[in-house]
């Protein structure tokens, strides 16, 4: 038996990969299972997205190889993106590379900046993904808890207090998953100059500005930030595009070049028709914002009682995809999920795969629609 690589032994299966197979099963066993733990929109992208799509298929470079940098249209459309909502300045040339999603992207920057052995400062609780590409490039994780008492901000007192003379590179998410929470303008200020203190590369994931949230930030924004941090950004929640993977990098020219590097060895390119489609996208304008978050909060109305329903507290100023939820006191998050699927047939994310801080907090999914949230406070009550 030919043995797997040394790196296969710091990961496990992704949960929700192992997770899914388990309520697939009870679905295919005539379960009536409702799924409220995957952030995945079950709403369509706007019509004039996959008109774009169809269209860009009778093109007659549609099915070549396209260019490793995306469409000089694609990039211009994320630089005005940029400037519109953000009010942020990016080279469409220089400062901005599109990725087959965001996910993409926590590989390829942990590609191009850590060696064996790099110290990574990793948010718990956090996107499980963080941790896992950086066991399997060799480097090392270092997290930095959250505390709902904090607003679920870091303390970067407290993250100073530790040595970071080997850390490299640094996590941040916001608004943040699973909590929701929001960052201020000090924290990104406050991270800009961290970063600048220590040498250390900031990455801010930012998939969830525009869902229930009025007020869209980038770490960008701040003077000197392009300097010393990237920001991943995402259309898959933003306009229903999960299945598309569209996504994207910004900051410093020197900064995208690197993880071009990479990305450039890694794969050879985007569909045409999909950079098509995600330059509409791309153009939306705020009505699309408006109706999409209509539904959400009709969605999340619906989720709180749910949370209600099974005695858990929650933060109605959280924004995103999500609700993030308090269990009562001793209570175990996998243990209560486990039960809620055996016994009402209803999927929540346990708040431990995220981290230890996640212990004795649950999370729901706005992707489902009124009618199964409905049946789902039904089945509690």
């Amino acid at each position: 038996m030919i043995q797997v690589a040394n790196r296969l032994n710091t990961v496990e299966e992704y949960y929700f990969s192992k997770k899914l197979r388990e309520v697939n099963l009870l679905i295919a066993s005539g379960k009536p299972v409702i799924n409220l733990g995957i952030g995945s929109p079950d709403m369509q992208p706007p019509q004039k997205v996959i008109e774009a799509l169809v269209e860009g298929l009778q093109n007659l470079s549609a099915h070549k190889y396209q260019s490793y940098q995306g469409l000089p249209a694609l990039r211009e459309a994320i630089s005005a993106f940029y400037k519109d909502h953000f009010k942020v300045s990016l080279s469409p040339v220089t400062e901005i590379l599109p990725l087959m999603g965001s996910k993409e992207g926590i590989m390829h920057i942990s590609m191009a900046y850590l060696n064996e052995g790099d110290g990574v400062l990793i948010p718990n609780p956090g996107y499980p993904t963080y941790q896992s590409v950086t066991k399997l490039v060799g480097a090392v994780p270092t997290f930095y808890e959250l505390d709902e008492k904090n607003g679920w901000l870091p303390d970067l007192k407290a993250i100073e207090a530790q040595d970071l003379s080997r850390v490299k590179l640094m996590w941040v998410n916001y608004p943040h998953m699973p909590t929701g929470a929001n960052p201020t303008e000090k924290l990104f200020k406050d991270l800009v100059a961290f970063a600048k203190r220590h040498n250390i590369l900031i990455v801010n994931d930012n998939p969830y500005s525009f869902v229930l949230n009025d007020n869209p930030q980038s770490i960008l924004s701040v003077p000197g930030a392009k300097e010393v941090c990237l920001e991943l950004n995402s259309l898959s929640k933003t306009f229903n595009m999960a299945g598309w993977r569209v996504g994207m990098v910004m900051g410093d020219s020197e900064h995208i070049s690197n993880v071009l590097r990479v990305k450039s060895n890694m794969d050879s390119g985007m569909f045409y028709g999909i950079q098509k489609g995600a330059i509409e996208a791309l153009k939306c304008s705020s009505m699309w914002y408006v109706t999409l978050n209509s539904v959400y909060k009709e969605r999340r109305d619906l989720v709180w009682k749910l949370a209600d329903a099974l005695n858990c507290t929650y933060d109605k100023n959280a924004t995103g995809l999500f609700v993030w939820a308090k269990l009562p006191p001793h209570l175990k998050s996998e243990e209560f999920i486990d039960n809620v699927l055996k016994n009402n047939h209803i999927f929540i994310t346990p708040g431990t795969i995220f981290g230890s801080k996640g212990e004795g907090y649950i999370r729901f999914s706005l992707c489902a629609t009124e009618e199964e949230l409905e049946e789902a406070i039904a089945r509690i009550k």
